[in-house]
């Protein structure tokens, strides 16, 4: 633990509004910790911070102290990068005003806010934008790395959605980036992840969202896994317009009162429909899959968009243990099927299961240079191999199934990289495969020129170039 000289920690606390906790504080436990359960980090100082200026005394304190420097919004990245050891954290989980502007479909939101509050806000108006799956992951994290979800395949990523952000850089400068104000900063803001500044704030594009989305969750047992997964590619990838798909592999189903008693816990494949069209639409795509191969059983609804966006935090409970790895497929052909069954059937935990998304629609309209996020625009899918597991001892077996199953579907990820957001461990090679080198080059240059020292390196980070001098 770096000892801190007290002279200058009481020298924070009196420049911030928000709180400043060293270990010897009685909250510092529950503070330190984040959503997942492994993570066991202990900063020397966390600071709640209370407003921008709070950011920039703690960004400042850190580099005159040499301390390492985390960014926590809503902790929700699987590899903990909103803790550091012995550094010093910057808590933004104070910053949740929202402000609703509905006659012009925009709003904008503190960087500590979840999805939950900023759904809950904007829906209040029949509005929304893409957001992520899991309600109490924060909008900052999600945003930053890309962000999808399940109005993605209408309106595209959430960083697509982005209208601006407040930022404050590594000099402590408060700037906004827009596409008027610091264009290079915001291009490389939206995928770029946190590794450019601290965001304290967003505005974001919203979009017209009925007041009840049609759901239908589809399950078949691992027994007929190949079969299933033909069905679900098929429909997946012909879906219309306004209907949305969250698929489930290697997934346990439920102990929910609409799964029947003794199918709770079986192994299986799950697929999630949603509908934003005409209902008649949606019940048309959940009659093709019955068709095709008639599930084990079956539940349709429907439901507020918020209630959609929490239906799936159950599987992801705050304080798990969890490990990630993933990979975007091309395809889905019959021999990544097979291996994918294979190993999914593989798994420990039976809280373990691989989310898969179909990225289609909206996303791909969006050209590939209008924004930095790290992975093609053209239709694919992006595969999270998920280890959630009852303790830390648990989850040691549990994470070699993923780095197996990993292993074995990367030969038909044909050479693609990987969301940026789903890169749990330190991997320079994936994050350069995941943005390629042209625009991994172009983002180089914009770190070097707002963040020369690399002082926020805790992401899935991108050095800065050489050679360049700094803004």
């Amino acid at each position: 633990m770096v000892q801190l000289v007290r002279s200058g920690l009481e020298g924070l606390r009196e420049r911030c509004a928000g709180r400043v906790v060293s270990p010897q504080d009685a909250d510092y436990e529950v503070m330190r910790k984040i959503w997942n359960g492994a993570i066991d980090r202990r900063p020397s100082v966390i600071v709640r911070c209370g407003g921008p200026e709070d950011v920039e005394a703690a960004v400042s304190f850190a580099r005159q102290e040499g301390l390492e420097i985390s960014v926590r919004g809503g902790g929700h990245g699987f590899g903990g990068a909103a803790v550091t050891d012995g550094g010093v954290m910057l808590d933004l989980s104070a910053l949740r005003l929202i402000d609703v502007d509905a006659a012009s479909r925009w709003a904008s939101c503190g960087a500590g806010a979840t999805w939950a509050d900023l759904d809950a806000a904007t829906q209040a108006y029949g509005l929304a934008t893409p957001g992520g799956t899991i309600s109490h992951t924060g909008v900052g994290g999600l945003t930053l790395g890309g962000g999808f979800g399940w109005l993605t395949r209408d309106h595209g990523l959430t960083a697509d959605n982005l209208e601006s952000a407040d930022v404050v850089l590594a000099d402590g400068r408060q700037v906004h980036a827009s596409v008027r104000e610091h264009p290079d900063l915001f291009w490389a803001l939206r995928g770029g992840g946190g590794n450019f500044g601290v965001v304290t704030s967003f505005a974001y594009r919203l979009h017209p969202v009925p007041p009840d989305v049609r759901v239908a969750v589809l399950f078949w047992e691992a027994e007929r896994g190949p079969a299933a997964v033909e069905v679900v590619d098929r429909i997946v990838t012909s879906l219309p317009e306004h209907v949305s798909a969250l698929i489930g592999f290697g997934m346990s189903a439920p102990p929910a009162p609409f799964v029947p008693e003794e199918h709770r816990l079986r192994p299986g494949h799950t697929l999630i429909l949603a509908g934003f069209g005409e209902p008649e639409q949606h019940v048309a795509v959940v009659q093709r899959v019955a068709d095709a191969l008639p599930p084990l059983f079956a539940f349709a609804e429907s439901m507020p968009y918020p209630q959609l966006q929490s239906l799936l935090d159950e599987s992801a409970p705050w304080g798990v243990p969890a490990y990630e790895k993933a990979l975007d497929l091309p395809a889905l052909g019959p021999e990544a099927i097979a291996t994918l069954c294979e190993h999914a059937a593989r798994k420990g935990s039976p809280m373990s299961f691989v989310p898969t998304f179909r990225l289609d629609g909206a996303f791909s309209a969006v050209p590939d240079d209008a924004t930095a996020f790290g992975g093609s625009r053209e239709p694919h899918y992006t595969l999270s191999i998920t280890a959630l597991a009852s303790s830390a001892d648990a989850l040691e077996e549990e994470k070699e199934w993923v780095r197996d199953t990993w292993s074995a579907m990367l030969p038909h990820a044909g050479g693609t990289g990987t969301y940026v957001n789903f890169i749990a461990d330190q991997d320079e090679d994936r994050v350069r495969a995941s943005y390629g080198e042209e625009k991994y080059a172009r983002l180089a240059a914009i770190k070097a020129a707002y963040d020369p020292d690399n002082v926020f390196h805790l992401n899935a980070n991108i050095k800065p170039a050489t050679g360049q001098a700094g803004m």
